[in-house]
């Protein structure tokens, strides 16, 4: 059984939107660094991308962990 999450980043505006399972949602602010530093966190805690689609100002990453 696989866990999915999202990471959404609007780069013009400096926005980062994580999704995790139970409805655990968290914001931040930033650029690059912060991007690198959010997967980062994320892969440290089992997560990996597996896909990311971007159109003009935007980029949206999937991840998947295996279940806890």
């Amino acid at each position: 059984m696989f866990e999915y999450a999202t990471m959404e980043w609007l780069w013009d505006g400096g926005t980062i939107k994580i999704n995790l399972p139970n409805s655990v949602e968290e914001n931040s602010q930033g650029s690059y660094n912060e991007v690198v530093t959010q997967l980062t966190k994320l892969g440290g805690s089992g997560w990996e991308v597996v896909a990311c689609v971007a159109n003009a100002n935007w980029l949206f990453w999937t991840l998947k962990r295996t279940g806890r």
